[in-house]
C-alpha cells in the first residue's frame, strides 16, 4: 500500500528537481490543476492513470520509487551505476567539498557526489561551472538539499 505522506513528500522532490510549481507540473502531465492540488495536500489518492502520466512525461522517475520510495530518483541505469561505481576509487587524491551541516553518516555520500563532479567537470573543462544546488535522496524518500 502506497503511504501517501510519503507519497507526497517525493512527488515534492520531483517538482523541486524539476524546478517546478505545481500548476506548471499539472500542465505538463496533462491533468487538471485542482487533481494535483488534491494529492498535495493529502485529500485525494494517485490514481494509476496519473503515475502513468508521471513516467510518460518524466522517464527519470522510477516506478518503484514514485510508489514506494524503493529504488533511486533520477532514476539510475545499470552503465551509470557501474560507470559512478568505478570512478569513485580514483578521485581519492582531490580535495573534497563538503558542504556545512553534513553528517558524519553522509562523508560517503558526499565523496561520491564529489568524484561525480570531480567526472563533471574534467568531462566539460572547456566551460567554468558554478554549483547551484547538491540534493542527497535517501532511500525513506526524504532529501537534503544544499547551496555551496
Amino acid at each position: 500500500m502506497v503511504n501517501i505522506e510519503d507519497f507526497i513528500k517525493r512527488l515534492e522532490v520531483i517538482l523541486d528537481y524539476y524546478g517546478l510549481n505545481a500548476s506548471s507540473f499539472a500542465d505538463n502531465i496533462g491533468v487538471q490543476r485542482s487533481s494535483l492540488s488534491h494529492l498535495l495536500s493529502g485529500r485525494n489518492k494517485p490514481s494509476l492513470d496519473f503515475i502513468l502520466k508521471i513516467l510518460e512525461v518524466y522517464p527519470e522517475v522510477d516506478l518503484y520509487w514514485i510508489l514506494n520510495g524503493k529504488g533511486s530518483f533520477p532514476k539510475v541505469s545499470v552503465n551509470q551505476e557501474i560507470s559512478s561505481r568505478s570512478s569513485s576509487s580514483v578521485h581519492s587524491a582531490n580535495q573534497e567539498v563538503v558542504p556545512p551541516g553534513i553528517a558524519s553518516t553522509d562523508k560517503a555520500i558526499v565523496s561520491k557526489i564529489n568524484t561525480n563532479i570531480q567526472d563533471a567537470t574534467t568531462y566539460g573543462s572547456d566551460k567554468e561551472s558554478e554549483i547551484d544546488k547538491i540534493v542527497i535522496f535517501y532511500k525513506d524518500g526524504t532529501f537534503k538539499s544544499y547551496h555551496p
